[in-house]
């Protein structure tokens, strides 16, 4: 028997408290904290508390621990980089783990195009490079992102964004040339959300409306597009959709970015996202799973494309050696370990939340691919009205039993477990929840 889930003092216990006194006192007040879990330390998908407590985490630190909690490979791989040496600057510098890396990803990114890399800190630093490198590389100034999206809070990344107004709210002006579409969000589609079958206009809105009336394609540098959205919902488009923004892209000369930094590295049961279209990026973006927790992203481009000379863009942190330490061993895992085993324990993971929609009339969608499962409450099936009190009480709730979750767009729960959990931690999950909503709606 498994020793978690497992409260042996009501969070927050008195150690907790006092962290979270402490934190809440000297920190920045713009940490969005979920709940006030105070972490001491964790193994596999186990959470452990300062008080003891030991939580399943259906989260993963917001889909980052993609091989769990100190695996041993990753592990070990961080503590031989750590002994040879901490840093020296990968812009200006060589070492074997960077090269490794570097090649490691170009040969993983989807489609026959050779590609290159560009090694950075985080998500938001690979969007930022990204805005760059397009624009450097067409010679045009404007960006097509997604209502929903989330590519970040620095500037470039927040004037991509567009998941939640707190998040850009007193932050103006933003990147100029900057335009925002529809999402292909079928469950609330502007265009055929009655329809039997999806038409596609998201796509076709693009140039009927937005070519049309207000952006030059010549204009165009790239589209940013999710291939599942994180923030906004954890939103899966239908079948075809991305694949009709690359034949888009290609009719008028615009790059094609995926931003893969939450769906990528194995989550949806693929390496990544996108190949589940078929497609192939221009410039594909990973960041989150990809060190298993250890702070690297990453931007992987088309060898045509990557061109810009010498000092157009660095980092003296990107690819520090330990990050790329982690960031191979974490592929290693994920690659020979986890995928196998992804797409299984997504299809039980879906099948059991399908069944909890059976049962409770507030669950209005449930959709998602591997371990990126989207949950959808409303008010009301018919009117599809948002209920966003559900999923946070939810996740509050769930939070006191032993579960670790987050909510996700308005009115949506993600469930996004490290990669490591098994049938045993699905079904704890599931029943958690399950008691939760019934609950909540007793």
């Amino acid at each position: 028997m498994k020793d978690y889930p497992r409260i042996v003092v009501p969070p927050p216990g008195p150690k907790a408290r006092a962290i979270v006194e402490c934190q809440d006192r000297w920190a920045s007040t713009s940490y969005p904290k979920e709940y006030p879990l105070v972490i001491a330390r964790g193994a596999g998908a186990m959470v452990e508390d300062v008080d003891g407590n030991r939580y399943l985490d259906f989260m993963a630190g917001i889909a980052v621990a993609s091989t769990g909690y100190g695996h041993p490979k990753v592990v070990q791989a961080i503590q031989e980089a750590a002994a040879r040496f901490l840093h020296i600057c990968g812009s200006d510098f060589y070492f074997e783990s960077f090269a490794a890396l570097c090649e490691r990803l170009a040969r993983l990114a989807p489609g026959p195009s050779k590609k290159r890399v560009f090694l950075s800190n985080s998500g938001t630093e690979a969007v930022e490079g990204a805005i760059k490198l397009a624009r450097h590389s067409t010679g045009r100034p404007a960006i097509v992102a997604f209502t929903g999206a989330f590519h970040g809070r620095t500037y470039g990344g927040l004037s991509l964004t567009a998941s939640k107004s707190v998040q850009r709210a007193g932050f103006a002006p933003f990147l100029p040339e900057v335009y925002h579409v529809p999402y292909g969000y079928r469950y609330r589609c502007d265009f055929c959300r009655g329809e039997a079958a999806c038409s596609m206009r998201c796509v076709s809105s693009i140039e009927d409306d937005l070519f049309a009336k207000r952006l030059d394609p010549k204009s165009t540098a790239a589209i940013f597009v999710e291939p599942i959205q994180g923030e906004g919902g954890y939103v899966v488009p239908p079948p075809g959709y991305v694949k009709a923004l690359r034949e888009l892209c290609d009719r008028h000369g615009i790059l094609l970015v995926c931003d893969e930094v939450q769906c990528g590295v194995g989550r949806t049961g693929k390496m990544w996202a996108s190949e589940y279209e078929g497609i192939e990026p221009d410039i594909l973006l990973s960041a989150k799973g990809l060190g298993s927790g250890m702070p690297i992203g990453a931007i992987i481009a088309k060898e045509s494309i990557m061109k810009w000379q010498p000092g157009a863009h660095g980092s003296t942190f990107g690819g520090n050696p330990v990050c790329c330490a982690a960031a191979l061993a974490t592929l290693d895992v994920v690659e020979r370990d986890l995928l196998p085993r992804v797409p299984r324990l997504g299809e039980r993971l879906l099948a059991g939340v399908t069944r909890l929609q059976q049962k409770y009339p507030s669950i209005g969608d449930v959709r998602g691919r591997g371990l990126m499962i989207g949950v959808e409450f409303v008010k009301d099936r018919a009117t599809r009205e948002p209920a966003p009190d559900i999923p946070h009480a939810l996740v509050e709730r769930a939070f006191r039993k032993g579960l670790l979750l987050l909510g996700a767009g308005k009115s949506a729960l993600r469930l996004a477990p490290p990669l490591v959990v098994d049938e045993s931690d699905v079904d704890a999950a599931l029943a958690i929840i399950d008691e939760c909503l019934g609950e909540l709606t007793d």
